[in-house]
């Protein structure tokens, strides 16, 4: 069984910024496989459902971001999986352009509080993830403005596009493991010409 914890704050207020596409993707993975994510444990919202044969729970943690930890250990504890194999965060990244992906098996927060909750209270940075690019900050923004800020009506668009790789890349990994999810999804995707 596999946990698939996107990453989000609660509330219609922060619905649509670039620091909920975690949040989005279990959307899109939701609608995808008609799971009703509305199921409270573990201070989350949690769907089960099956993904290429695999039995999945589509998490989305309601301790705000900044506490994203608490919520995913007591999901690991209480389902007695493996996070080091059967645990998957999504969850936006500033380094990566809009509406790419990067999948990795392990690695430090950098900078991210949620990612840097998950590992305190895990007590390892050994569990799957999949980044979605939300774009560089501009030089005069501050971070969590930026984070908590909307996409632009062209950057919305290239992040539907996203949230479709980012649900083929899960079903990657479910049918056929990380490593042939990282060699597909890790490459740079050209935008489409305007």
């Amino acid at each position: 069984m596999f946990i698939i914890a996107g990453l989000g704050n609660p509330t219609l207020q922060y619905e649509g910024t670039r620091h909920n596409v975690g949040f989005d993707v279990i959307d899109a993975l939701a609608d995808k496989y008609n799971i009703s994510v509305d199921y409270r444990k573990n201070r989350a919202f949690i769907g089960k459902g099956m993904i290429e044969g695999q039995k999945v729970i589509l998490a989305k943690p309601q301790t705000y971001m900044n506490l994203s930890g608490e919520s995913v250990r007591g999901l690991v504890d209480y389902y007695k999986i493996d996070e080091e194999e059967e645990l998957l965060v999504i969850y936006d990244d500033v380094s990566l352009d809009v509406g790419q992906l990067r999948i990795r098996k392990k690695g430090s927060a950098g900078g991210h509080n949620g990612i840097k909750s998950i590992i305190g209270n895990l007590g390892t940075d050994i569990f799957p993830r999949i980044k979605v690019g939300v774009g560089e900050k501009p030089k005069q923004y501050d971070l969590a403005d930026y984070v908590l800020g909307h996409f632009s009506k062209a950057e919305r668009e290239i992040m539907e596009e996203g949230y479709q790789r980012a649900v083929h890349a899960v079903e990657t990994i479910l049918s056929g493991g990380m490593d042939l999810a990282m060699n597909e999804y890790n490459r740079k995707v050209k935008p489409k010409e305007a």
